[in-house]
């Protein structure tokens, strides 16, 4: 037999749960897919770039390319969910600029709290799916979606909660402070503070669980039911950044407000909390162009100024050459954007060789002598 699947242009928030949907069934081994990309040629676009078409018919659309921002990932593991929070992480610091410290652990906080859910409550058997988008037209903002294929939110809470009757007042009880299926190992606050953050800052936050969807946009809370076949769970969260430093207000539980941990600490910051490493080799795949050295200057410059007082050890460790072009985008626009003072208060070079060295120092005072101009004679 075969089903057909129209899904409309104005529901794009509907494809990721659809695919979460399509991968239980693929689990079964009785079911095949093929895909009619749409006509509109921007959304078959997305299909393509994002991995949704891979995902569906992977013998006919290629995956997506690595370097792809917002490309589909999928986890089954902790050890999974913890590398698709990391990679994630890492984009969004090496894409948004003039990120606060405590605002960027916020969204790291909320990322894990939400796919960790996945595996701790959801019971899917194919794991979940996860997305970012990073907005910076209309504003500044990271949205993430969480989709998994397991008994929704609904189902699982009952086991703690039988009172509730309804899919929609499971959902009013999940973003309550401190609810949960297992009070033993989980403290309920995860869709509770994820829901603060969108809250304060003026974001948007869906779920869409079994028969029911719950939103918050522009301030106003509403409620529906949305009958659909198949079960899961869907989390989208749209965080407002452009307001630095309010996402501080978002987590506080038990009237305490939490501070989270993040991948800077973890991956960058020596135990002393005196200086941040950064191995080159680790961070860039080419050193050769202008484009390939953005996402690291902007990575540096967010490092430098979230760890204010701390030396930024720049590490280039086997890497032999560095193009001019790649020297001036990133430290020759670094040292103009921190400025002198901060510029060389903060960063300490180690293992470079004396032509790396020489095409830094080149670019600096090219860039100090003829201000934003200098791009013109680098190539």
């Amino acid at each position: 037999s075969c089903i057909s699947w129209a899904v409309s242009a104005r529901t794009p928030l509907s494809y990721r749960l659809l695919l979460s949907y399509i991968l239980v069934l693929k689990k079964t081994g009785h079911v095949d897919f093929s895909l009619t990309l749409p006509e509109m040629a921007t959304l078959a676009g997305r299909f393509r770039s994002y991995g949704w078409a891979h995902l569906i018919e992977p013998r006919r659309y290629d995956p997506p390319n690595k370097t792809s921002s917002s490309k589909i990932l999928l986890f089954k593991t902790s050890e999974e969910q913890q590398a698709c929070v990391n990679t994630i992480m890492d984009k969004v610091l090496s894409s948004i600029d003039n990120l606060g410290r405590a605002d960027f652990a916020g969204v790291e906080w909320a990322l894990n709290e939400i796919t960790d859910n996945v595996l701790n409550h959801s019971q899917s058997q194919i794991g979940g799916i996860v997305q970012v988008t990073l907005h910076s037209r209309a504003r500044r903002a990271i949205e993430f979606t969480v989709c998994d294929g397991g008994l929704g939110v609904a189902h699982t809470l009952r086991e703690a909660h039988p009172e509730i009757v309804s899919d929609i007042a499971a959902l009013e009880e999940a973003v309550k402070e401190g609810v949960t299926r297992n009070s033993t190992t989980n403290q309920g606050n995860g869709l509770f503070g994820s829901f603060e953050m969108c809250r304060v800052s003026g974001g948007i936050f869906r779920i869409h669980a079994n028969n029911a969807r719950f939103e918050l946009d522009d301030g106003v809370l509403s409620f529906r039911n949305d009958v659909v076949p198949f079960s899961g769970t869907m989390v989208d969260m749209t965080i407002d950044i452009s307001n630095r430093g309010i996402l501080e207000q978002a987590l506080k539980f038990k009237g305490s407000y939490h501070k989270p941990s993040d991948i800077i600490e973890h991956k960058y910051e020596a135990d002393d909390l005196k200086s941040v490493k950064l191995v080159m080799s680790e961070e860039v795949t080419s050193f050769a162009s202008r484009i390939s050295g953005r996402p690291i200057k902007i990575k540096l410059k967010n490092i430098v100024e979230m760890c204010d007082g701390q030396t930024v050890v720049i590490d280039f460790s086997g890497v032999s050459v560095i193009s001019s072009s790649f020297a001036d985008e990133v430290f020759g626009m670094l040292f103009l954007e921190l400025g002198p003072m901060k510029f060389m208060s903060s960063i300490v070079f180690v293992n470079d060789s004396p032509t790396i060295r020489g095409l830094i120092d080149r670019a600096i005072m090219l860039r100090m002598r003829q201000g934003h101009g200098a791009s013109d004679s680098l190539t």
